[in-house]
């Protein structure tokens, strides 16, 4: 049951990863758009003649604030339609249209009876009760709503996408049936929301007020969990309640009630009456970036310096160029992988780390919010191009200075004392699991020959073909679901160049890079010509 549990977690939580990645180029449309037509910061940089009102730049960029935050108003029916696709094993496109239909569906019969319960009349119901959905007045369900659409509707198509029916119905067969079935499902689902969701509603208000009367010490366990559940690939799913929903948060913005930490930071940088980012909402992004900015290249440093002199050249490329993925982009998996398997005791202390900066940055009022990642970029946009008064992204710094030698010195320490196989300090006559001299061969290899090989090797190490039954990717890892974990071998795989395995139960990430998505289309090819 547990690894059943799991393999649906991760499915789930890859899911997000479709809807999630929209949001760095709403988040550089927005941010240089806000940022660019502030009038506060016009006339702070001297900027009416380039920048004021009227100019031509002035109207691109308005035109650009808008593109952006039009994705943000609408992240609840993008998550409608991105898991359903996301969790959808086959005819992925079906699922996608299905998953609009059941957002329509059970969003204007929750409006129906709303209305006819006259329950749309101010103060009806209780404050933040009602919200809108694509222009639909309803109850107000953020992304919840639309996470419940998209994993209902990817079950429904899985179980039906291949459906016959009778000779007199059998062209709403097969795929046709999925949007068909869809709609009279979420019918009723609309009519069970309208009289469970106002019990949710609270449920989920009083857990953010919970989470927020726990004050600093909540955050630091918010910081602590979110980096624990890196290894599983399941933070996605724990991370988006409080960006997205009442869990993190709500506040009444240019006369709009707003919930959802990231939301309200949208919500505040779109706003021209912004004078200071809510530390309440940004507590639960601020704190990545000190140890993503610093502690992270502090760690890398570390591993580099106590690498066995003869090995340094060799761990040096690869070490650099996962800092600067981390630094730049945010996906710090390539890093952290290069230390968790080798001393797990490694990233408990980095998990305690990140905590602390969760918490410092609520401690000293950072108000910098981010889109997908802690990276450089979103903090040059989100924070110092909104000015230190509004975010305090100076402290970020000063807290992040620190983070650099305490994590070169206890990961130095901590790597000598128990002699953790780091990249570089591999016994001469032992394979090492990630960053060796034998993986960079293999990536070399896998550069020069054919895709197709690479796939044959991935599909042996998995089983066989008989043996998947599910296949895709995050950001960095290929998840893919089988029938027998035991047929699964971690050597071909690491061959293929994987950073790292992890089987539990019936799910299996292997953890590549950034580039895990082409490998996962390569491999699906291949599959389908077998």
């Amino acid at each position: 049951m547990k690894s059943i549990f799991f393999s649906v977690l991760q499915r789930v939580g890859r899911s997000f990863m479709l809807p999630i990645a929209l949001l760095p180029a709403a988040g550089l449309m927005l941010g240089i758009g806000a940022s660019f037509t502030n009038e506060t910061t016009i006339i702070s940089y001297g900027l009416q003649s380039f920048l004021g009102e009227g100019t031509l730049l002035h109207v691109f960029l308005t035109i650009m604030k808008n593109a952006g935050s039009v994705i943000f108003s609408n992240l609840p029916i993008l998550f409608a339609i991105g898991v359903a696709m996301g969790m959808a094993k086959q005819e992925k496109e079906v699922a996608a249209i299905s998953g609009a239909v059941g957002f329509f569906i059970m969003h204007s019969t929750i409006h129906a009876l709303l209305e006819l319960k006259e329950l749309l009349k101010e103060g009806a119901l209780p404050n933040g009760s009602l919200g809108d959905a694509v222009g639909i007045q309803t109850l107000q369900m953020g992304v919840f709503g639309g996470v419940i659409v998209g994993l209902g509707v990817a079950a429904l198509h899985n179980r039906y996408y291949r459906i016959e029916l009778p000779a007199i119905l059998s062209f709403f067969g097969g795929s046709r049936f999925v949007p068909v079935i869809t709609a009279f499902v979420y019918l009723f689902i609309g009519i069970l929301m309208f009289y469970i969701w106002p019990t949710i509603q609270n449920g989920i208000l009083l857990l953010g007020q919970l989470v927020n009367k726990s004050g600093y010490a909540g955050t630091f366990i918010y910081g602590f969990i979110e980096r624990a559940l890196i290894p599983f690939g399941l933070h996605h799913v724990f991370y988006m309640p409080f960006w997205q929903t009442g869990v993190g948060g709500t506040a009444m913005i240019d006369g709009n009630l707003v919930t959802g930490a990231q939301n309200i930071f949208f919500a505040q940088l779109a706003s021209p009456n912004t004078t200071e980012f809510s530390v309440e909402a940004t507590r639960f992004m601020a704190g990545k970036f000190p140890f993503y900015l610093f502690g992270i290249p502090g760690a890398a440093l570390a591993i580099y310096r106590t690498a066995k002199p003869q090995n340094r050249n060799m761990v040096l490329g690869l070490l650099l160029s996962a800092t600067l993925t981390a630094i730049l982009t945010g996906i710090t998996e390539p890093i952290e992988f290069s230390f968790l398997f080798a001393g797990p005791l490694l990233y408990v202390i980095h998990c305690i780390y990140a905590g602390f900066s969760f918490m410092l940055c609520h401690i000293f009022d950072v108000g910098v919010g981010q889109t997908f990642s802690g990276s450089l970029i979103d903090f040059i946009l989100f924070g110092v191009l909104q000015g230190n008064n509004k975010t305090h992204w100076i402290n970020v710094i000063l807290i992040g200075l620190p983070m650099f030698p305490l994590y070169y010195f206890t990961f130095s320490f901590l790597i000598k004392k128990f002699n953790f196989k780091t990249p570089g300090r591999e016994s001469d006559n032992e394979e090492t699991k990630l960053y060796t001299k034998k993986d960079v061969e293999n990536i070399k290899k896998i550069k020069q020959k054919n895709n197709s090989n690479q796939s044959i090797n991935i599909l042996k190490g998995l089983g066989g073909k008989q043996n998947i039954t599910y296949i895709d990717c995050c950001a960095t890892r290929l998840r893919v679901s089988v029938h027998d974990n035991q047929l699964v071998d971690k050597e071909i795989l690491k061959s293929t160049g994987a950073k790292g395995i992890i089987i539990n139960g019936q799910g299996v990430q292997v953890i590549y890079g950034p580039h895990v998505t082409v490998i996962k289309s390569h491999l699906e090819e291949y599959i389908a010509a077998l």
